[in-house]
């Protein structure tokens, strides 16, 4: 099969398509033939190694993990003894443990990890742009921002993978909706359900003051610091973006829970049998129109290395798709000519 590996940290040409032995499958597990995949900031942190803290999960010196790609969309080729939830030919989407590699023509994924049913409608180009901003942002809002209706939320950073999906599922949540994004894109976040939306380029929404109960910077470009002031008296700042700084207020403003608190959270470090469960809510909330993809590009497998490259730009709209398929590059073309994606 062919897949996507590296052997050293560095920048995106470090990446190489090579033809790989399909894995094998054991009980309790399932072999996806994969349609597409995604490249999304963790691919591009795994890749270079940076920043440096990025490398006490991933490897020191060298890669742990040389298999490049963590979300998928396909069909079952093969169950392994016992599996029971799964069939040959089901159309199915998810996140492959670390290590497994996803940007590929197979990947193996345990029946209870984080795999579901397909939504119905959707192409797996498409589907797989669901997943990643799901299942980030999901844990940030329900959890760690405990967001319920009537509160006011601030996403900042609304138009890219993990922020799209915090401006519907915020919405879902019950919760008056501000997206910060620049301005072409202000169309795309009012489409997802904002109330409001600020373009960064000339409103500093830091400026505010106690307007927002919780406010997610889905792109980790503002501090709790420069955030303070815009939260309610018991608001919360949410970040993607582990520092030292935030390690450290996480839990001091959580023991003096009298006051404003920052807090982040490490989604991909969740059991894979939660994130299950999360994506059959996915599927449930995408079929009943209350969740859309959105999808900044599909690029073929042999364009990997710029699919990274556009990671790295922070510009993306919602997801970078990679088209491993025929029919996921089919797919591309169907989305262009109806004017899908953004």
């Amino acid at each position: 099969m062919r897949a996507a590996m590296f052997d050293r940290y560095g920048p995106a040409e470090v990446v190489r398509i090579e033809e790989r032995p399909v894995p094998e499958v054991g009980d309790g597990e399932v072999l996806v033939r994969v349609d597409a995949s995604a490249v999304g900031v963790t691919d591009a942190v795994s890749r270079s190694g940076s920043p440096w803290f990025a490398r006490l999960f991933f490897g020191l010196r060298r890669p742990k993990y040389p298999m490049l790609g963590t979300e998928f969309a396909g069909a079952i080729e093969r169950v392994g003894a016992g599996v029971t939830r799964f069939a040959p030919g089901d159309r199915v989407f998810g996140a492959a443990e670390v290590g497994a590699g996803a940007t590929a023509e197979f990947v193996v994924v345990g029946e209870h990890g984080a795999i579901a049913q397909a939504p119905r409608g959707l192409d797996a180009a498409h589907a797989v742009a669901t997943v990643d901003g799901f299942l980030t942002a999901l844990p940030f809002l329900r959890d760690a921002g405990e967001v319920r209706p009537g509160q006011s939320l601030l996403v900042n950073g609304a138009s890219g993978t993990v922020g799209s999906a915090a401006v519907q599922l915020a919405k879902h949540l019950g919760a008056s909706v501000t997206a910060v994004t620049s301005g072409p894109n202000a169309e795309l976040v009012r489409s997802l359900g904002a109330d409001r939306v600020i373009d960064y380029t000339r409103e500093d929404f830091t400026a505010e003051r106690g307007a927002y109960d919780v406010i997610f910077d889905a792109v980790g470009k503002r501090s709790f610091g420069e955030c303070r002031r815009a939260l309610t008296a018991h608001g919360i700042y949410l970040t993607t973006v582990p520092t030292g700084a935030i390690m450290l207020q996480t839990p001091l403003t959580r023991v003096f829970r009298r006051g404003r608190r920052a807090a982040i959270a490490f989604t991909g470090l969740r059991d894979s049998s939660v994130k299950g469960r999360e994506l059959e809510q996915l599927t449930s909330l995408v079929e009943s129109g209350a969740f859309v993809p959105v999808v900044d590009r599909i690029l073929p497998l042999d364009e990997l290395v710029a699919a990274h490259h556009r990671v790295e730009t922070g510009h993306k709209v919602g997801s970078v798709v990679i088209a491993v398929s025929d029919a996921a590059e089919r797919a591309d073309s169907v989305s262009e000519a109806n004017g899908a994606g953004a």
